[in-house]
């Protein structure tokens, strides 16, 4: 069952989540002299990248990578990889190693062994992911009944990364071809944070939590697992 920090606003919820994220980094570094922090995009955890990337941590000893990403170029709308160098990568951040998981290949799918082979680089147990939710009850680019989501969702994968091609709706936009963690990789981090505000995200949480079908709401089998801690951080 994951543990839920609610705050009264988001200011206290910005606050409280970056020191959390500031303290595991810290811990990771303290431990193995390099932590890794698997970074989610969206307008929702904006302003906590922007707090972290203000406190001087020993930035060059962590390693940001993407937890997803749209098959396009930086330089292109929708790219999580220019939106983390505009928030996160700002700062005293400025000196993070990062990795990003669009590469040269045409598509996702031709891309995904060369985005398994820099991921698998990355040191292991991850100390941070933080994950958001769609209203439609997707996290990374997890996205219910998508193409390939069964492959990304099963535990027993050895695989990190896998090539999605999602249903397109309101939620997905146009940019439907996605690069996205596995469960197994997600499952890999010693700490896992969900961020989620409003009321609706709220009621879509819930309704989670009540049900069962992983396909239906992949969030699920983020929720329902028992091998890794979860937190779940909401603000009105």
């Amino acid at each position: 069952m994951a543990e839920e920090k609610f705050f009264q606003d988001r200011e206290r919820l910005v606050q409280a989540l970056a020191h959390d994220c500031a303290c595991e980094l810290q811990k990771g570094i303290k431990e193995n002299n390099h932590a890794s922090f698997l970074v989610s995009g969206g307008s929702t955890p904006e302003p906590v990248y922007r707090e972290l990337s203000k406190r001087p941590l020993p930035w060059s000893q962590i390693t940001a990578a993407l937890v997803d990403e749209r098959w396009v170029e930086k330089t292109e709308s929708g790219s999580n990889a220019a939106f983390i160098e505009k928030s996160l990568l700002q700062n005293f951040g400025d000196e993070a190693n990062f990795l990003g998981m669009k590469n040269s290949h045409a598509s996702a799918a031709e891309g995904e062994e060369a985005c398994e082979r820099a991921y698998s680089e990355l040191q292991k147990p991850f100390d941070v992911c933080l994950l958001g939710m769609g209203s439609d009850g997707h996290t990374a680019s997890l996205f219910p009944h998508a193409q390939g989501l069964q492959d990304a969702l099963n535990p027993e994968s050895q695989k990190l990364c896998k090539a999605i091609t999602a249903n397109q709706s309101e939620v997905t936009g146009s940019n439907t071809e996605r690069m996205t963690l596995t469960l197994s990789a997600i499952l890999q981090a010693r700490n896992i944070k969900l961020l989620i505000t409003g009321e609706e995200k709220l009621k879509v949480y819930r309704e989670a939590l009540l049900g069962s079908d992983e396909l239906e709401m992949p969030v699920r089998s983020i929720l329902k697992q028992g091998l890794k801690p979860v937190t779940v951080y909401w603000a009105p």
